[in-house]
C-alpha cells in the first residue's frame, strides 16, 4: 500500500510539475550543447494565407469576427477568407454572403466540425491555411507571428496561443481556464524549444496546407489530430505565444464540464488513431512529451488524483504504518479539497481572489477525463458539437 501510495502521488506530481521542470532543464542543456546557434531568418516573408473558419449557427459572432479580420495586419491581398457553414440553420451564411471578400461554402446537410474541415480544404489554395474560431478574437498581429515560423521548412504547423478574458472579479470557470492556460502556455513554450508542441488548440492554429490529411469524420478532437499527424509525418510544430486567440470561458461549471468531458472522450478516442506518435525509437523525444504532456493527464492521473486520498486515509487507519509525513500529506489533500468545496459553493460568485477557484478547476478536469472515459467505453458521444454557454 505504501509503494502504491508514492507511485501515484510520483505520477501525480511528474505529470503537473515534474514534467515542466524537466522541459526548462532540457532545454537549457540544449541551449548549451548547441556548438553554433541557427542565424535568425529576417527576410520578407509573405505567403499566401487562407483564414478558415468551420461554423455551424455563429450568426450572433459574424459582424465581430469579420470585423475583427479585417483588423489582421497582413497583406490584404495575400489574405483570403473560407468559410464552410454546413448545416446551419439561423442565417450565418447569408450573412457572410454580403461580404464579397469571402468565400462562402454552404451545404444543407450537417456532418460536424470534421466533416466540414475534410470538404472545406478542397477549396484552400494558398500554401498556408490559418485555423480560427467563429467566437474568438485574433491579435492582429498573429498572422504575421505566425507566418514568420514557417520560414523554417521542418515547420509544418504552427500553434498560437488560447487566452481566457479574464475580468477584474471573476468567477469560478473563468478563473480556473484562465490559470490553465496560462500554465498550458509555459508548457507549451518550452515544448517548442525543445522539439514540438503537443497538438494545437483550434481557436488558432495553422498548417502547410500540402501537409493536410483528411481525418475521420467521427473525430472529436481535429485540431490535436491534424497537428500531430503533421509531427508524425517528420514535421515540427511550434508555438507563437504573440499570435493568440481571445475567448470568454464557459457560463457555468456545467456547462464547462459538458465541454471537458468531450475533450475527454476525443483524447482518449485519439490514443490509438495516433499510435504512430508512441514510437519511441521512431520519435524519442516527440514520445516523450507526447506521453508526459497527454497520455498520463488522459489515463493514469485523473485516477491516481482520487485514489491518492483514498490511501492515504488506509495507511493512517493502519497503525503500521503511522508517520507524520503520512499525516502531512492527507492535511494537504484535505485543505486541496476544502478548497474544491469552496469553490462549488462559490461558483457563481464573481471574486477578486480569482486563485481560489483553481483547486476546484483542477478538480473538475480530472473528474471529465473519468466521465469521458466512461462515455468512450460505452461509444455515447456525437460528433455533432452541441455550442457550450460562453459568459458574455
Amino acid at each position: 500500500m505504501i509503494t502504491f501510495f508514492w507511485i501515484l502521488l510520483s505520477i501525480v506530481i511528474y505529470a503537473y510539475i515534474g514534467y515542466p521542470i524537466l522541459l526548462i532543464t532540457l532545454c537549457y542543456f540544449s541551449r548549451f550543447l548547441k556548438s553554433k546557434r541557427i542565424k535568425e531568418n529576417n527576410s520578407v516573408y509573405n505567403p499566401e494565407v487562407t483564414l478558415f473558419i468551420a461554423a455551424y449557427n455563429e450568426a450572433d459572432f459574424i459582424e465581430k469576427k469579420v470585423s475583427n479580420s479585417l483588423l489582421l495586419n497582413y497583406p490584404k491581398e495575400k489574405l483570403q477568407q473560407v468559410w464552410i457553414t454546413d448545416g446551419s440553420n439561423d442565417g450565418t451564411e447569408k450573412q457572410l454572403e454580403k461580404y464579397r471578400f469571402i468565400n462562402v461554402y454552404h451545404q444543407e446537410a450537417r456532418n460536424g466540425k470534421t466533416g466540414a474541415i475534410n470538404r472545406g480544404l478542397k477549396f484552400v489554395k494558398t500554401p498556408i491555411v490559418v485555423f480560427s474560431d467563429a467566437n474568438t478574437e485574433l491579435n492582429k498581429e498573429s498572422i504575421n507571428e505566425i507566418v514568420k515560423l514557417f520560414k523554417d521548412s521542418k515547420v509544418g504547423c504552427v500553434a498560437g496561443e488560447k487566452r481566457i478574458q479574464l475580468k477584474g472579479k471573476d468567477n469560478a470557470v473563468n478563473s480556473g481556464e484562465g490559470f490553465y492556460w496560462k500554465y498550458e502556455s509555459i508548457v507549451k513554450k518550452k515544448e517548442s524549444e525543445l522539439n514540438s508542441v503537443i497538438g494545437a488548440a483550434g481557436e488558432l492554429f495553422a498548417i502547410r496546407t500540402n501537409l493536410f490529411e483528411e481525418i475521420e469524420n467521427d473525430t472529436i478532437l481535429d485540431d490535436f489530430i491534424i497537428s500531430m499527424q503533421i509531427a508524425q509525418k517528420g514535421y515540427k510544430i511550434k508555438y507563437a505565444p504573440n499570435a493568440y486567440a481571445t475567448e470568454r470561458a464557459s457560463l457555468n461549471i456545467k456547462e464547462e464540464l459538458k465541454r471537458k468531458v468531450r475533450i475527454a472522450y476525443g483524447g482518449f478516442q485519439a490514443i490509438p488513431r495516433l499510435k504512430k506518435s508512441l514510437n519511441l525509437f521512431k520519435y524519442p523525444v516527440l514520445t516523450f512529451q507526447y506521453f508526459s504532456h497527454k497520455i498520463l493527464r488522459w489515463t493514469l492521473v485523473p485516477f491516481a488524483f482520487f485514489m491518492i486520498f483514498i490511501i492515504n486515509v488506509l495507511i493512517l487507519l493502519s497503525s503500521h504504518y503511522s508517520h507524520i509525513i503520512y499525516e502531512l500529506t492527507l492535511f494537504l489533500q484535505i485543505a486541496f479539497y476544502l478548497f474544491v468545496l469552496l469553490g462549488y459553493l462559490f461558483q457563481s460568485k464573481h471574486m477578486k481572489l480569482k486563485i481560489l477557484f483553481s483547486p476546484y478547476y483542477i478538480f473538475i478536469m480530472n473528474l471529465s477525463q473519468i466521465i469521458g472515459l466512461i462515455r468512450f467505453l460505452r461509444k455515447n458521444q456525437s460528433v455533432n458539437w452541441e455550442k457550450s454557454k460562453r459568459d458574455f
